[in-house]
Formats: C-alpha cells, sequence, structure tokens
C-alpha cells in the first residue's frame, strides 16, 4: 500500500509542477487561457490529491513535520511555495513582480523536491 500510495504522491507532484509551468507561461504572455474553467479547477484537484498522500505517507512512516526536520523543511517550504504562487498567479501588482515570484516559486519547489529526495534540509552543506 505505501508504494501505491508514494506512487499516487510522486505523479501528483508532477502534475502540480507542469501545470504551475503552463499556468506561468500563460502568464507570462497574457494568453486567456489562464480563464478556463478547468485551468481554475485542476490545480485544486491535484493539489488535495497531493495533501491526502502526503498526510497518508506521514502517518505510514510516521515520520511528523516538526518533529523530524527534513519534514518541518517541505512543510516550510510548501508554505513559502504556496504564497510566492498566489503572488505570481493572482496578487503581483506588475508583470515583473508576478515573473520573480513564479521563478522564486520554483526554485522553493527545487528545493522542496531536493529534500524530499535526500531527506535532510541541509542540502548544500
Amino acid at each position: 500500500m505505501y508504494s501505491v500510495i508514494k506512487q499516487v504522491h510522486v505523479m501528483a507532484v508532477v502534475f502540480t509542477a507542469a501545470l504551475f509551468l503552463l499556468r506561468g507561461i500563460w502568464m507570462i504572455v497574457d494568453s486567456p487561457q489562464l480563464e478556463r474553467g478547468w485551468v481554475k479547477v485542476a490545480p485544486h484537484v491535484i493539489d488535495t490529491l497531493l495533501l491526502l498522500s502526503a498526510l497518508a505517507l506521514v502517518f505510514m512512516i510516521q515520520q511528523y513535520p516538526f518533529v523530524n526536520g527534513w519534514l518541518t523543511a517541505k512543510v516550510l517550504g510548501l508554505l513559502l511555495y504556496i504564497i510566492l504562487g498566489m503572488v505570481a498567479l493572482h496578487y503581483g501588482k506588475t508583470k515583473g513582480v508576478r515573473v520573480l515570484a513564479w521563478l522564486s516559486a520554483w526554485l522553493v519547489f527545487i528545493y522542496i523536491v531536493s529534500v524530499a529526495v535526500l531527506k535532510t534540509p541541509w542540502l548544500w552543506f
């Protein structure tokens, strides 16, 4: 069961990253595609699946945020990623601010994935 849930989690990460990439590109080029219904709904569905699978894995491996450093780093990174994503795709006042937030969100995303793979928050130390 663990391997199935982990696979669901990893696939949700891939889908959320692909959709964030696509939405960011559409934001940069001012595409009307951003206003399509599925583009507004799909991220919520994917991210809900991502969160539920993450919670299932946490309980299965019995390692918890704010107890285990690497999971704490993932949760804090996730919060920063969400904030940057909101600025990038919704609340940035200028396109420059939105693009900077989008690029910054990608750096945080890479950090989160690296922490997940290496199981340490100290990637370069």
